[in-house]
C-alpha cells in the first residue's frame, strides 16, 4: 500500500465546475490528492464531499487574480500534503468581441484571468515542484487559430502557448515539464447556451471530422495523461483536442449540398 505522503498532489484552478471539476475527479480516481481553487465555496465543499471516499481534497476559495492567491494555494498544498506534483491552470475568462469593439476593461479582465494569473500560479508552483512535476495549461484551439470576434480571448490563449514554451525551455532540464491542452468548444455551463444556435453548429459540428462533440472527460483524460508517467517525455507542446477541427478543411456532406442563399 502506498503511504499517503507518497501520493502525488495536483493543484487545479477553476475546479468548481465544468472542465476543472472533471479534471479533479479524474485525478482523484487515479489516487492523486487534490488542492482545488475556485470562487464558489459551496461547489468546492460539494466536490470534497463527493470525493471523500477516494482521496483527500483541500480547497481554497479565491479569485485567481488576487495578488496572494498563488502563494496561498501553494502554501496550502505544502501544509496539507507536503508536496506539489502538478499544476493545472484551468480558470479562464470567456469574453468574446471583435478587436475594434473590445474596451480596456475587457482586455484587462481577460488577460488578468487567462494569462497573468496562470503565469503567476506557474511561477509560484516552481518553488514546490521537484523533478517529475508538470504544469498543464488549459488553452483553446482559438489560441492556434483566430476566431471571428475572438479578439482578446484568442490573444490570451495564444499567449498561454508562448508562456508554456518559455517554462518548458527554462525548467525542462530540471525535470519540470509544461504543456498546453487546447480543446475545441466543450459543452459546459459556460457554453451550453450556444449549443442550439445554427451559427454555432455550422462553425463547430459541421466543420469537425468526427461523429461527436468533445466532452469535459476528454479534456480530463488528456490532462491526466500529460501529468502521468506515460506522458513524461512530452514538454513544450500544445495538444489540440478538437476532433480535427483545427487541422482539416472538413465540411459535413449536409453542409456541402445545402442550397446557398445569396444576399439580395
Amino acid at each position: 500500500m502506498v503511504n499517503s505522503s507518497e501520493k502525488p498532489v495536483v493543484l487545479i484552478t477553476g475546479a468548481s465546475s465544468g472542465i476543472g471539476d472533471a479534471i479533479a475527479r479524474k485525478f482523484a480516481k487515479q489516487g492523486w490528492r487534490i488542492v482545488a481553487v475556485a470562487r464558489r465555496q459551496q461547489r468546492l465543499e460539494q466536490l470534497r464531499q463527493e470525493l471523500a471516499d477516494i482521496t483527500d481534497v483541500e480547497f481554497l476559495v479565491a479569485d485567481v487574480t488576487e495578488k496572494d492567491a498563488p502563494k496561498r494555494a501553494v502554501d496550502l498544498a505544502l501544509s496539507a500534503f507536503g508536496r506539489l506534483d502538478c499544476l493545472v491552470n484551468n480558470a479562464g475568462a470567456g469574453k468574446w468581441a471583435a478587436p475594434g469593439e473590445t474596451d480596456d476593461a475587457t482586455i484587462d479582465e481577460v488577460l488578468n484571468i487567462s494569462l497573468k494569473a496562470p503565469f503567476r500560479f506557474a511561477r509560484e508552483s516552481l518553488r514546490a515542484m521537484k523533478s517529475g512535476s508538470s504544469i498543464i495549461n488549459i488553452g483553446s484551439v482559438f489560441g492556434l487559430l483566430g476566431g471571428m470576434d475572438g479578439g482578446i480571448y484568442c490573444t490570451a490563449k495564444a499567449g498561454m502557448i508562448g508562456m508554456s514554451q518559455a517554462f518548458a525551455v527554462q525548467y525542462g532540464a530540471k525535470g519540470i515539464r509544461s504543456n498546453v491542452v487546447a480543446p475545441g468548444v466543450v459543452k459546459t455551463e459556460m457554453t451550453a447556451a450556444a449549443w442550439d444556435f445554427p451559427g454555432f453548429q455550422r462553425t463547430n459540428q459541421e466543420l469537425t471530422p468526427f461523429n461527436r462533440d468533445g466532452t469535459v472527460e476528454d479534456v480530463a483524460n488528456t490532462v491526466f495523461f500529460l501529468a502521468s508517467q506515460e506522458g513524461s517525455y512530452i514538454n513544450g507542446q500544445t495538444i489540440a483536442l478538437d476532433g480535427g477541427w483545427s487541422t482539416t478543411k472538413y465540411v459535413t456532406p449536409e453542409a456541402l449540398i445545402c442550397e446557398r442563399v445569396m444576399p439580395k
